[in-house]
């Protein structure tokens, strides 16, 4: 890893935390309020990687239901369905490691709903930014994000590192400049693989 790394940014889903349930019952929850088909397995493929604009929009096609749901997924807030994520193993340790030497980011496509994953976690103080897809006009796979990362710290796209695990994020760092740490998906094309968070530690000199 470069002598020169910087920051250290995360996706979240399938990276921090395995979302995977919480996303199946967050979005089968939705369907069912609007009397709608639970998701297929290729529908949440497609909705875990997505922002939920996004996803209720290809799982809801018809617009004014579509509408309706986003108010009522307003209504209800993403809270009940914390419960059905958890942290991968390793996380915490990694980010205590990691700072104060290096800064910590976030850059998902999660919207409304990020503040509340980190604080009932209480891990939001472990990060000196959090990039969500309200903050970008663009959202993953666009570099946006990552971009929106390396201005706010000053540095240039060879200081920072992105940990995730899809090809909405390798699509993302590759168009920011930025090396992917690919986390559990060897089918990606990174500048390291990884199985386990420990292993960061080691790939930045720790």
């Amino acid at each position: 890893m470069t002598p020169c790394l910087k920051v250290v940014a995360f996706d979240c889903d399938g990276v921090m935390f395995d979302s995977r349930e919480a996303n199946r019952a967050y979005y089968n929850h939705l369907l069912e309020h609007f009397r709608l088909p639970a998701m297929t397995p290729e529908q949440l493929a497609y909705a875990h990687m997505h922002t939920v604009d996004e996803a209720l929009a290809h799982l809801i096609r018809d617009e004014a239901t579509r509408k309706d749901a986003h108010a009522y997924r307003k209504r209800l807030g993403y809270r009940p369905f914390l419960k059905f994520m958890e942290m991968e193993p390793g996380l915490v340790p990694l980010l205590e490691a990691l700072r104060p030497r290096f800064k910590t980011a976030v850059a998902t496509n999660r919207t409304d709903t990020m503040a509340s994953v980190l604080a009932d976690n209480r891990i939001d103080h472990l990060f000196d930014l959090v990039v969500c897809a309200l903050d970008v006009q663009f959202p993953k796979p666009h570099p946006e994000a990552l971009f929106k990362v390396a201005e706010h710290f000053s540095v240039s796209p060879g200081e920072v590192i992105y940990v995730g695990d899809s090809m909405v994020d390798q699509l993302a760092a590759e168009g920011a400049g930025i090396p992917l740490v690919a986390y559990r998906n060897p089918d990606l094309k990174a500048a390291h693989h990884i199985r386990h968070l420990a292993e960061i530690e080691a790939l930045v000199g720790l």
